[in-house]
């Protein structure tokens, strides 16, 4: 519709193609809460309150009667390929909750697939009934020293992508690259401000010099506090606050304390969940059980409906498209049962019945795929001894990777003494101390490296998986290296997925054949993929809350205090791989 024709539709020159009345809306805009008719015309809003004179012969009425009508829900942050669902799969799980936008740097099908990965997955993603509005990552890889993936972003990418129609910002700038003034990073930013697009930051666990220097940059929002109170100073320092809720990130009871203890003004706080788990949404919902949660932790229910909506939309400048039921914006609806028990039951996006009483009302259709977004695995076929830390004598006191099991993502240290088998160190189940392998699947070094870690409790057997951000190379973890070798091996051959293996036998496998990330079959055929993956982790004796969850991780350097990559274990203090043989005997 171009401006010609909205403008004739909110005059009501042009009859609504539907009406729903009889709802109360809840208008975010003001916090209001009253009845109101809305129109609406091709994908957008025409007009609320009294819309009689937008109803033509040809109109549809949607009877709301009893019901409030609240807009489309908008996801602040969201790697979406974590699904390991397609856009248009994950569009499926997540509209019949009410989420009809999300905001995604889509980095995971960047670093495999590049910028023509991209256009077609956005491209995708617009014959869905979600939107995704786009940022340029700021920099790929994101790691720390840098590691290997198939496709690197810097400033000559960012001075064609910012240039897109569909580009919104530029995505989750590391604050350690802004802390070592990267000159990559620092012209990214310098583009963003010339082009006057938002910049979106990642500093979990900042210091107050650390968000001083980032908010000074420019960085408008973050999503990664780990405590109300680092919350709260990134909203004093100028920022907008996004509370995270994910699979396995669980902030939001924690952050939601900036508004219920501490006071701060809930309009410059949303909400996002980052990473998910599609069995997680299937049995809880998406960002409704956020509005819920935040209802129950005693924020008004017009507030965290704001949360959720107008608020993520202002903050990322994307208000004057959704965000709100106002003449102009995409006619994203949702109509609930009230705001204080907040159950979606019809959910309209760009103006279409999208879903109804928890089920998308079109089956998800995938695209066709292109070779942009089957790229081959070029990984050397893994030999069982190839895994493992070189080392003399008997044993050795080794650095090994510790999981806190407390709080998510963190990685600790531990330093047992191993035993040392013909010049290498092997695991012991006794002190949970396992293998723990990255290989790269580019071809570009045909590097596995090999780290010990603790945590995962595995008694037997290898986990492994090539989804596994931000480098999407092969990482595994196991007891067995002739284990670890056939996980690593099939999922090189399959052309990515996730595995279970246990004596030579694969347990479980989940096949992930677009970009070796994500896979296009239905929600409910992923969670039960899901579920049995972490089923079969168990049956190792894995205790984490989830096995993959936590695997997928194990890459990422932005995160204290250790990670490892295709260049071994990471110092997140140092910024360098370090030597995990400290003395052997």
């Amino acid at each position: 519709m171009n401006l010609r024709q909205l403008i004739d539709a909110s005059e009501g020159v042009v009859k609504a193609d539907r009406v729903i009345t009889g709802g109360t809306l809840v208008n975010v805009c003001t916090g209001e809460v009253y009845p109101a008719d809305v129109a609406i015309t091709g994908d957008r809003i025409a007009a609320t309150g009294d819309v009689t004179a937008y109803i033509g012969e040809h109109t549809e009425i949607v009877d709301a009667t009893g019901k409030h009508l609240v807009p489309g829900l908008i996801d602040g942050h969201l790697h979406l390929e974590c699904s390991k669902l397609s856009p248009t799969m994950f569009a499926d799980a997540v509209v019949r909750y009410g989420t009809t936008s999300v905001i995604s740097g889509l980095d995971q099908i960047l670093v495999v697939a590049g910028v023509d990965g991209v256009r077609e997955a956005l491209r995708e993603a617009e014959q869905s009934p979600m939107k995704i509005f786009w940022g340029a990552p700021f920099k790929t890889p994101y790691t720390l020293p840098e590691t290997t993936v198939g496709f690197n972003f810097g400033p000559a990418e960012h001075e064609e992508t910012q240039d897109w129609a569909d580009c919104y910002g530029v995505w989750e700038t590391v604050a350690e690259f802004v802390l070592n003034r990267d000159p990559d990073v620092l012209r990214a930013l310098e583009l963003a401000h010339r082009n006057r697009l938002p910049v979106f930051g990642c500093a979990p666990m900042a210091s107050s010099t650390t968000i001083n220097a980032l908010s000074a940059a420019g960085i408008r929002l973050d999503h990664e506090s780990y405590t109300a109170e680092e919350a709260l100073e990134k909203l004093r320092a100028g920022m907008y606050l996004l509370i995270r809720e994910s699979s396995v990130a669980h902030f939001l009871n924690e952050n939601v304390k900036t508004v219920t203890k501490f006071g701060a003004q809930s309009r410059r706080v949303g909400f996002c969940t980052d990473d998910m788990h599609v069995a997680d949404i299937l049995r809880e919902g998406h960002l409704d059980k956020l509005v819920r949660m935040a209802i129950q932790a005693g924020v008004k229910p017009i507030e965290a409906i704001q949360m959720a909506t107008v608020n993520c939309a202002e903050m990322y400048r994307i208000d004057h498209l959704v965000g709100s039921i106002t003449p102009g914006r995409y006619a994203d609806v949702l109509i609930i049962d009230s705001p204080e028990s907040f159950q979606v039951e019809r959910v309209f996006s760009r103006g279409v019945l999208a879903a109804e009483n928890g089920r998308t009302v079109t089956a998800p259709a995938a695209p066709e795929r292109s070779a942009a977004l089957s790229p081959a695995f070029q990984v050397p076929e893994l030999a069982a001894s190839a895994i493992g830390i070189a080392a003399a004598g008997d044993s050795a006191e080794v650095l090994v990777v510790e999981m806190d099991r407390t709080v998510p993502f963190v990685r600790t240290r531990l330093d047992l003494t191993l035993p040392v088998k013909g010049g290498v160190v092997r695991a012991d189940v006794a002190q949970d101390a396992l293998y723990c392998t990255v290989s790269e699947r580019y071809g570009k070094t045909g590097a596995t490296a090999t780290a010990m870690i603790n945590g995962f409790g595995l008694r037997s057997g290898a986990i492994a998986s090539s989804a596994a951000p931000d480098d999407n190379n092969i990482v595994c973890v196991g007891a067995n290296r002739e284990d670890m070798a056939l996980a690593v091996n099939h999922l090189a051959a399959a052309g990515g997925g996730q595995i279970v293996v246990e004596n030579g036998e694969i347990k479980e496998f989940l096949p992930l054949p677009v970009a070796g990330i994500v896979a296009d079959i239905v929600p409910e055929e992923m969670a039960a993929a899901e579920d049995r993956l972490e089923a079969a982790a168990r049956a190792l004796g894995c205790e984490l809350p989830s096995a993959f969850g936590y695997l997928i991780f194990l890459e990422i350097t932005a995160i204290p205090d250790y990670a490892v990559t295709d260049l071994g274990v990471i110092s997140y203090h140092t910024q360098s791989v370090v030597d995990t043989v400290l003395t052997s005997r």
